[in-house]
């Protein structure tokens, strides 16, 4: 069967400042959280490898870009990094940085690659961070005006704006779940830190609307489906609260400009609401999307909960549900996560059904594999694996296409192998191999195979 996507289809992968460009503490930039938490508890990475060690982009930009051309990207996502172009977080722009980001956007241009620009991914500058992070709405406005500074700098020539990825990740790993900083374990503080997220979201949106620079601006979700084990109520309910906490409480605002009224109630009983303030309600309505990034991994499979919750425990998500795990389901053992290429499908089509088929593009897709090594053969990984991975999520978002779905687009995750937080290269997930001690880069078989798909728009 033939598989033909729209014509003006967006190829192309996706990226981040913090795990690519390197030169984390020089040319002006100064520390994020990452830097940070890395001086003081390197071991908590993998290896001890930490947010210097990078695939090297700000030096070798020009050679990466054209690399973006040989693979036939028309598009490529990768964000600015706000400790690079405004150190303290707020005030003095840093020259050293616009310069830098002048020449990739240019050069991205010049080989016909349409740069996606994202603001946020992960990396609070320190400097912000001192002083609360997301808890404290004096962040919410100094973000406000970094995008403002961007917009103003590079939007003549970015067309397509993101405001953040995942904002999901920094709430769940840096406030409930202990796995980014500041390791904090505490349901309310995790809800502060989302609700002003979107608050900013939706200043930064306000701030590009008013500059009518002619481009779009949107966010990036990892929307992950909740599935649950049976259609038992309990089940249901189950599925619908994780549901709720993981992916409505940011879809809902993005695309509706406001926050699920059964989710509100939830929060407000077992007293767990963010402070709001006047005007709180207006600001969000003006924060709904153009463009919608969906990031797609893996399903969340649901049950209810069979025991009794501690009630001296921290108030937590699982505290409605428990996780369950379906006998049979394909996994990728490498990562331990299960491959379900029909999420993305189920995704294109909620969206298409509950949320009026909003524009929007698959922003990351990927598979991570440890030890890649093991499958070089004649000096060229042959990644057989992510070829059938990726072409097995394009026939489930072809088919969501075909019947009407609003996506415009596909990036996979990544572009080259590249540093990834606590797991720094323990698995690998590019089209294109780098070799770390050398830096030398070398495009893999899924790399070749994506080139051809883009090529010919379509695969076989």
């Amino acid at each position: 069967m033939k598989y033909a996507f729209p014509k003006e289809f967006w190829w192309g992968s996706a990226s981040s400042a913090p795990q690519t460009e390197g030169e984390t503490l020089s040319h002006g930039k100064s520390a994020t959280v990452w830097d940070h938490w890395y001086s003081q508890q390197p071991t908590r990475f993998h290896n001890d490898v930490g947010p210097q060690d990078t695939s090297t982009f700000y030096k070798n930009w020009r050679e990466d870009i054209a690399l973006l051309k040989q693979l036939n990207h028309n598009t490529f996502r990768t964000s600015i990094s706000w400790a690079r172009l405004i150190p303290g977080g707020k005030g003095e722009v840093n020259p050293e940085a616009v310069a830098f980001y002048n020449q990739v956007i240019d050069e991205m241009l010049a080989q016909g690659v349409q740069p996606f620009i994202n603001l946020f991914h992960f990396d609070m500058p320190m400097a912000m961070q001192e002083i609360g992070g997301w808890e404290n709405r004096d962040v919410v406005e100094a973000y406000a005006k970094y995008a403002d500074t961007c917009f103003a700098l590079f939007g003549d020539r970015v067309k397509h704006w993101f405001t953040f990825n995942e904002p999901v990740v920094p709430v769940e790993g840096g406030y409930l779940y202990d796995f980014h900083y500041p390791n904090v374990v505490d349901f309310k503080r995790a809800a502060t830190v989302a609700y002003h997220t979107m608050l900013a979201h939706s200043l930064a949106v306000k701030a590009y609307r008013a500059r009518q620079q002619g481009g779009e601006i949107g966010i990036i979700l990892n929307l992950t489906p909740s599935y649950p084990r049976s259609q038992n109520p309990a089940d249901l309910k189950a599925a619908n609260i994780a549901d709720l906490m993981f992916n409505r409480s940011f879809l809902d605002p993005a695309l509706r400009g406001e926050y699920p009224q059964e989710l509100v109630e939830l929060l407000k009983k077992h007293g767990q609401l963010p402070a709001c303030q006047e005007g709180d309600a207006a600001l969000l309505q003006q924060g709904v999307v153009d463009l919608l990034g969906i990031n797609y991994y893996q399903p969340r499979r649901i049950q209810c909960r069979d025991s009794m919750v501690n009630p001296e425990s921290p108030f937590m998500p699982e505290w409605f549900f428990d996780n369950y795990v379906m006998p049979g389901r394909k996994m990728n053992p490498h990562r331990g996560w299960e491959i379900y290429e029909q999420g993305i499908y189920d995704i294109l089509t909620n969206l298409r059904e509950n949320y009026g088929n909003p524009r929007c593009f698959i922003s990351e897709n990927g598979m991570g594999v440890e030890n890649e090594l093991r499958f070089e053969q004649a000096g060229r990984i042959d990644d057989d694996y992510r070829i059938e991975f990726v072409s097995g999520h394009l026939k489930w978002l072809h088919r969501a296409l075909q019947e009407g779905s609003g996506c415009l687009g596909y990036h996979m995750w990544t572009f080259i192998d590249c540093w990834s937080w606590m797991n720094a290269y323990k698995n690998r997930y590019g089209f294109v191999q780098l070799d770390l001690a050398t830096q030398k880069r070398t495009v893999k078989k899924s790399g070749e195979w994506f080139a051809n798909v883009s090529k010919n728009n379509g695969f076989d």
